[in-house]
């Protein structure tokens, strides 16, 4: 068995806004992804405004299998000050988002304000256990659209793309979705 990887399950959905009681002043914390070019690795940084800590690490992240994009293996390697500073070379492609966390129905969220030239681009993303509990669960009201399977809206994607690029993925690939859940005549 191999004790690398981690398993991750979870499904993404976009999102119009923060929802209550949640506003841009509630508790959050910062995300700094870097994207290393031609690579399966990110410079995973997080700070917490509060607080003004770092949290640094090395991650690989890739899908289990292609046609599932709910279920990734995750390797992470925590990085101190030093370590960190040898691979500020590879900073760059990054994507900044401020990350606020939110209970609804018994199961907590995380929503994701990107910021910089993906500001306007809210998504909602929720963990489970297995794949099973995944499969089973029902979207959220506040989602206005599934992205889970959608490769676009993967941050890897996203890092070299901007709002404009996102509203022109939405405009092509929400009819479809509608016309997929109207219901049969």
């Amino acid at each position: 068995m191999d004790k690398t990887y981690r398993n991750e399950f979870s499904r993404l959905f976009l999102v119009e806004a923060l929802p209550a009681p949640l506003t841009p002043a509630s508790s959050h914390i910062q995300i700094f992804d870097n994207y290393i070019a031609n690579t399966r690795m990110r410079l995973h940084s997080v700070r917490v405004p509060e607080t003004k800590e770092w949290t640094r690490s090395l991650q690989q992240r890739f899908q289990v299998r292609q046609e599932a994009a709910m279920s990734w293996k995750i390797a992470e390697i925590h990085l101190n000050d030093a370590e960190y500073a040898q691979f500020q070379m590879f900073e760059g492609d990054e994507i900044r988002k401020n990350r606020y966390f939110h209970e609804f129905d018994a199961r907590m969220f995380a929503f994701d304000i990107y910021l910089g030239r993906l500001w306007g681009l809210n998504r909602a993303r929720v963990d489970f256990q297995n794949e099973e509990e995944m499969a089973n669960f029902l979207p959220p009201p506040f989602a206005i659209f599934e992205v889970t399977n959608e490769p676009f809206f993967d941050d890897a994607n996203l890092v070299h793309q901007k709002f404009e690029d996102v509203q022109h993925a939405i405009a092509h690939q929400l009819p479809k979705a509608e016309r997929s859940a109207a219901p049969d005549e």
